[in-house]
């Protein structure tokens, strides 16, 4: 009975404590924008946290759109939502020690705290709406095939000016004038390396690169050097 009595008062105590510290109710709403035309279409797991240093409280997404938070003390909270289809922008909320709420701003992740945004508006009825940054996107979508984007490709299109030239240059030949061919023809043969071997009166695989570019003819002859001024005894005659 003596224990139960001592629960029972400090209890009371922690009541009358609770109580006789000043706090405030917040609430925050999410109106229709272009990014959510319904907002109640949200995620039913969506839901918002008021955190600050040793306090961290959460509220479920309400029938009304709306995040509320009770009896919230003095200090300086962070509120952010946690919604799987859209982002939010995180809002900075002050209390002062009377329970008043000073103001909202919007934050910014990986700035100081005191580096404070927009003003979010709906000091004066109570509740502060949240803006809506985007709509996430977690997929890909798979491009579909297309023959435009077949023929862009630079293979297919070196392939295709090669298949042109590999197909077309025998009928120009064919439809050559016959003195133009005939000169072509000649100079084919006459050629060197080219002419020989389009002439096919020479083995491609004995022609000799060396001797060809060395001067000497294609029979293995060499350039026969030039005898300079005979000298007798140091007088030129």
């Amino acid at each position: 009975m003596r224990f139960s009595a001592l629960l029972t008062t400090v209890a009371t105590l922690v009541g009358a404590t609770s109580a006789s510290i000043p706090s405030t109710q917040l609430i925050f709403t999410i109106g229709a924008s272009p990014s959510i035309i319904d907002p109640s279409a949200l995620p039913p797991s969506t839901h918002a946290t008021l955190s600050t240093l040793g306090t961290h409280m959460t509220a479920p997404l309400s029938a009304a759109n709306t995040f509320t938070f009770g009896n919230v003390t003095a200090g300086s909270y962070l509120v952010d939502v946690h919604c799987a289809s859209h982002g939010f922008a995180p809002v900075r909320v002050d209390v002062s020690d009377k329970g008043a709420v000073v103001g909202a701003w919007e934050t910014f992740r990986g700035n100081e705290w005191d580096n404070k945004g927009e003003v979010v508006p709906g000091m004066e009825k109570g509740r502060f709406e949240l803006r809506v940054l985007g709509q996430r996107d977690f997929y890909l979508e798979r491009p579909k095939f297309s023959v435009l984007s077949l023929l862009k490709n630079p293979m297919i299109l070196m392939a295709g000016v090669s298949m042109v030239i590999f197909m077309g240059m025998p009928w120009l030949m064919d439809n050559l004038d016959p003195e133009l061919r005939a000169e072509i023809e000649e100079r084919q043969k006459s050629g060197g390396i080219l002419g020989a071997a389009a002439s096919g009166n020479t083995n491609p695989a004995n022609f000799d690169m060396a001797a060809y570019l060395s001067g000497a003819s294609s029979a293995g002859g060499k350039k026969k050097e030039k005898a300079g001024p005979v000298q007798t005894g140091g007088v030129r005659r």
